[in-house]
C-alpha cells in the first residue's frame, strides 16, 4: 500500500469511527474505485431520526476538519431522507431508514467491493 492511499485508508477509518461512536447505524464502506463515478469510497450509514442525521452530518465534518480534509459539498438542508457529505476521495451518504431503503445505494453499485470494516 502507498503512503497516500495508507493515509486515505486512515481518514476513512476514523471517518467510520465517528459515525459508530454516534450510533450511526449499520455502516458499510464500498470502494468505487473500479466504477466510473469519480471518488475512492463510499461510506452509507442510517440515521434513526432527523436530529441524528444533523449530529452525524456534523461529527464527521468536525473529524474532517481536524483531518485537514477539505470538505467539497455537504447539504445543509433536512428536510430530505438523504445527507451528503463530498470530501472529494470519500463521500458520505447519511440517510434516514426510509431514504437508504428507498434509494438503494448498495444495489445500485453491486460492482463495487464491499469492504470489511475490520480490515479497513
Amino acid at each position: 500500500m502507498k503512503g497516500g492511499e495508507r493515509k486515505l485508508v486512515e481518514r476513512l477509518k476514523r471517518i467510520v469511527e465517528v459515525l459508530v461512536r454516534h450510533e450511526g447505524e449499520n455502516p458499510v464502506v464500498l470502494d468505487m474505485s473500479s466504477t466510473p463515478i469519480p471518488t475512492d469510497y463510499f461510506v452509507i450509514v442510517t440515521a434513526n431520526s432527523s436530529p441524528h442525521m444533523k449530529a452525524l452530518r456534523e461529527a464527521v465534518l468536525e473529524e474532517l476538519d481536524r483531518l485537514n480534509q477539505p470538505v467539497i459539498f455537504y447539504d445543509k438542508d433536512l428536510e430530505h431522507d438523504w445527507l451528503l457529505i463530498d470530501a472529494g476521495d470519500i463521500v458520505i451518504h447519511i440517510f434516514s431508514e426510509y431514504g437508504r431503503e428507498f434509494y438503494d445505494l448498495e444495489s445500485l453499485w453491486l460492482m463495487a467491493e464491499r469492504l470489511n470494516l475490520i480490515e479497513v
